[in-house]
């Protein structure tokens, strides 16, 4: 499977390598669009989810890696959650 990587810029301008086990991330992502974070998190665990079942119908397992990847988005998410003007900006899909 071809593995892709997108980079992110949360709201207080900190960036983050994120890990995707698929190309799929393209059809959820755009780069240099901002995204408003809840919409940013929910394209995130759709797009994770999709990419893990690709590699689950390939090889017979889920991908654990794009769920913790998931879980590593919601947690850094959840700094953000009480600014109702929060935005997520796709830097770059690598």
């Amino acid at each position: 499977m071809p593995v892709m990587h997108f980079k992110v810029q949360w709201p207080d301008g900190t960036e983050a390598n994120c890990y995707s086990p698929s190309t799929v991330i393209r059809e959820f992502f755009v780069a240099g669009q901002y995204y408003a974070l809840g919409d940013f998190v929910e394209r995130a665990r759709e797009a994770l989810h999709f990419g893990s079942e690709r590699v689950r119908e390939k090889y017979g397992f889920a991908c654990s890696a794009a769920m913790d990847q998931l879980a590593q988005i919601e947690e850094q998410a959840r700094r953000f959650v009480t600014d109702p003007q929060a935005e997520v900006k796709i830097v770059e899909l690598l």
